[in-house]
């Protein structure tokens, strides 16, 4: 049997952010010495469990309903796949809900699915697994915004040499719910580990990211520079919320979130005294695929350190 016929893995990873659950199904084989990742089925709903968590502290009765439909409906798809294995994990939201051991619990009993809610940390770690295979020599700023938090990772010569999460992201920043002794301390961060690292680029993950990354007309793999994500994001601030979906073609989940998103990114880009920003179009999803296939392989050294 040639290798390019070998047989794959399909795994998939089920990513409960704040903002959206999304859902993606990949087939894994080697290939010349290469670990190709072939998706397959991509699903993303605007759950937006952030919306009333970052309000009550809670997730609602009616949205905790209409959240198990959407994970026993992701669940049958995975089993039409016949997937290898998979990795269900929550962030934001679910780490900042009173109610979600109960609603953990409630998709367990039902459905089987063991849902993960993991630190801000780990979130990084996993994301950490693609993004070390898009870097070269250089020092990097990554930037990860989220609904509800945003991670920062220190890239030296390959390697992460620091890392902070704060419980800060686009729907966060949209609700003002945020104080401004927080985002002084992430500036500071920011500031300080720039300089001593001596930080020459950054690196941008996430859906709002991506869109912009988008909308500004970029070649995969080319860096997008500041000013280009400022005039993107005046573009779209420009118009109303109808008008970024009906006009710019925005989903109604991205189109109140992608200018106060984007203001984390063009901050931390201030603060670190950065133009440029590669945007590799990779996130928690993709980490979480990865940290599965190294399971299998019997390669990992990833731990999970579960939210407590």
């Amino acid at each position: 049997m040639s290798e390019a016929t070998e047989p794959f893995l399909k795994l998939a990873a089920i990513d409960i952010g704040s903002n959206a659950v999304r859902c993606q199904i990949s087939n894994v084989f080697r290939f010349e010495d290469h670990t190709l990742f072939k998706r397959v089925e991509y699903i993303r709903y605007p759950m937006r469990l952030g919306e009333d968590v970052f309000a009550t502290g809670i997730i609602s009765r009616p949205k905790a309903e209409k959240f198990i439909k959407l994970l026993h409906g992701l669940y049958l798809i995975m089993q039409v796949h016949e997937v290898d294995d998979f990795m269900v994990c929550a962030t934001s939201a679910m780490r900042s809900a009173a109610n979600a051991p109960e609603i953990i619990d409630e998709v367990y009993d039902k459905l089987g699915l063991q849902i993960q809610v993991i630190d801000g940390t780990t979130e990084a770690d996993l994301i950490n697994l693609v993004i070390r295979q898009q870097l070269d020599g250089q020092n990097y700023l990554h930037i990860d915004v989220g609904g509800g938090s945003t991670e920062f990772n220190i890239y030296v010569n390959r390697m992460k040499v620091a890392s902070q999460s704060f419980e800060q992201g686009s729907i966060r920043h949209m609700q003002g719910d945020e104080s401004l002794e927080m985002w002084h301390t992430m500036q500071k961060w920011v500031t300080e580990k720039a300089r001593m690292h001596h930080i020459v680029s950054a690196i941008g993950t996430g859906g709002n990211i991506n869109k912009i990354y988008e909308m500004a007309g970029k070649m995969a793999g080319k860096p997008i520079f500041r000013n280009q994500i400022e005039e993107v994001v005046q573009q779209i601030a420009s118009y109303t919320m109808e008008e970024r979906v009906k006009v710019l073609m925005l989903n109604a989940d991205r189109a109140d979130v992608i200018v106060p998103a984007a203001e984390i990114y063009l901050s931390a880009m201030s603060w670190a005294n950065l133009d440029s920003m590669l945007v590799p179009q990779v996130g928690l999803k993709d980490g979480m695929l990865q940290s599965l296939y190294e399971r299998h392989q019997g390669t990992t050294q990833f731990h999970f350190k579960l939210d407590s």
